[in-house]
């Protein structure tokens, strides 16, 4: 019996119900939130350090449109306008950016070169840096009061991509304390304009009508964090919340579906075979392994149909991958296993990934091969794995970066001197390929070396990607024109509304 498939106990609803009438502790009748026109959204992390932008909090605050960055990202990965109108490279190393006139911040400051450059500096002076400029040395500078020199000391094609980043945010001179310390609180410079946060609960705020571009049509966002996925998704089906992030698996078929809608992510479920030494240094064990996975089995016994069986290392959260896609050469034969001992690893933090790795032993050991599973908790095994101690290993592995770009990952994991190369893969042939991807500018030109880079590292059997993962997103039917995107940057926008309700008319 798969238990994911199990009633929840009305007993749990009781306490999820409990528990989110306290978090958002507001009056649960529909036509008072349709007419007061706040959204609330149920969170699944709380703050870890405070709201601020140089930290993994940042994606809260772009994902309330409070903060903003410089440019923003197309569904492809291209940069769009947003505080900046116009960059262009100076020379190799320097872009200048111009900045869009007339906007002014929550605290009524206005935007220009020296508030950029603050936040820059900020940011690239932070200990620890945001994770976006691990690895990048970068300067800003004013060349004059509405223009930006951004410098970094080896070229970077990707920069204006870079500066999206949700952790490289603007925020008005009043947000930036002393000892490192980064207030968000009415310093942002978008369509809200956080007003309050109540520790790891909640967070609240209002409609900014000094916003540069159209007015919310939301009147402010109250904000909960929940990280029981049970009661997250009680908050939908109670009308205590009216986006909900994060809606467990396990959850989905106790909504309406009308209520729930997936999106994929760029994270592949992903199993990399050690090409170093032991069974997997063979390339015709690999192609067995290859030949032995049931991707689909793994789809819709783990994921219950919530996931897409991979073609690529890339998925549907990058549209253009399956597009310009050619088919990988596997010249190795796949051979007789004859009982050859293997040691399948993974880790138990992710729940579904132990139970991948019990359906991927019963195929291997169908296939021939004795397998050893060995499953711990990530902090333990994470140095073992990168050291090469398993045959093979699961791992759900975000593919892109703040950036929107792949190329990193797959340095990181396919490049003989990556940092998180598991599979120990180290071919010259993939390394001049990523090299040349990593140097080539943003655009059509760059995602056809990525994907010529993902067909010689797929050709190696390394690594063999199962499936992409989705977040499904709960969304009651009176909100309008929520964000649902693969990135997780964007939810709530200046378009965002709850539809009025129909007064009801008394004869």
């Amino acid at each position: 019996m798969n238990m994911r498939k199990a009633l929840w106990p009305t007993g749990g609803l009781l306490f999820a119900t409990m528990l989110l009438t306290g978090c958002f502790n507001e009056d649960h009748d529909e036509t008072k939130k349709s007419q007061d026109g706040r959204i609330k959204v149920a969170h699944l992390q709380p703050p870890r350090s405070g709201l601020t932008p140089l930290s993994d909090d940042a994606f809260k605050l772009s994902r309330w449109s409070t903060a903003e960055t410089l440019v923003t990202l197309d569904s492809a990965g291209d940069a769009q306008p947003a505080l900046a109108i116009l960059w262009q490279p100076v020379n190799e190393t320097t872009w200048r950016f111009e900045l869009r006139p007339d906007v002014h911040f929550h605290d009524n400051t206005p935007l220009n070169a020296q508030v950029v450059v603050n936040a820059l500096s900020a940011a690239a002076q932070a200990s620890p840096k945001p994770r976006i400029l691990d690895g990048v040395k970068l300067t800003a500078k004013a060349e004059n009061d509405n223009t930006v020199l951004v410098s970094t000391e080896k070229p970077d094609p990707l920069l204006p991509q870079r500066l999206s980043s949700p952790q490289l945010a603007i925020l008005s001179l009043n947000a930036y304390k002393e000892n490192g310390v980064v207030d968000p609180i009415n310093t942002g410079s978008g369509p809200f304009v956080l007003r309050s946060v109540n520790g790891t609960s909640s967070a609240s705020l209002d409609r900014f009508d000094g916003y540069w571009g159209d007015r919310a049509k939301a009147s402010g966002i109250d904000a909960s964090f929940v990280s029981d996925g049970a009661a997250r998704a009680a908050a939908l089906r109670t009308n205590t919340a009216d986006v909900i992030e994060a809606i467990p698996v396990s959850q989905a078929p106790l909504l309406e579906s009308a209520l729930v809608h997936e999106v994929p992510m760029p994270r592949t479920n992903t199993l990399y075979l050690n090409t170093g030494h032991g069974v997997m240094k063979d390339p015709a064990m690999r192609a067995a392994v290859r030949d032995a996975i049931d991707r689909k089995q793994l789809v819709d016994n783990v994921y219950e149909k919530r996931a897409d069986i991979a073609q690529g290392l890339l998925g549907p959260a990058l549209p253009w991958a399956a597009k310009l896609r050619q088919p990988v050469s596997h010249p190795t034969p796949a051979a007789v296993p004859s009982g050859a001992t293997i040691t399948l690893a993974t880790f138990s933090d992710r729940t579904e990934l132990p139970e991948v790795a019990v359906y991927l032993a019963q195929q291997l050991t169908s296939a021939g091969f004795n397998v050893k599973q060995v499953v711990r908790e990530y902090s333990q095994i994470e140095a073992d794995a990168l050291a090469g101690k398993f045959d093979a290993f699961i791992l759900s592995r975000a593919t892109v970066l703040d950036s929107g770009d792949p190329v990193a990952y797959m340095y990181s994991d396919f490049a003989c001197e990556g940092s998180f190369n598991i599979s120990q893969l180290c071919r010259p042939e993939i390394d001049q390929a990523l090299k040349h991807a990593s140097e080539t500018p943003a655009g059509e030109a760059r995602r056809q070396a990525i994907m010529d880079a993902e067909n010689l590292i797929l050709a190696s059997d390394a690594v063999i990607p199962m499936l992409h993962e989705r977040v499904i997103q709960g969304e009651r039917a009176q909100l309008k024109h929520a964000l649902r995107d693969p990135r997780e940057r964007t939810l709530i926008d200046n378009k965002t509304e709850l539809e009025e309700q129909p007064t009801a008319v008394s004869e």
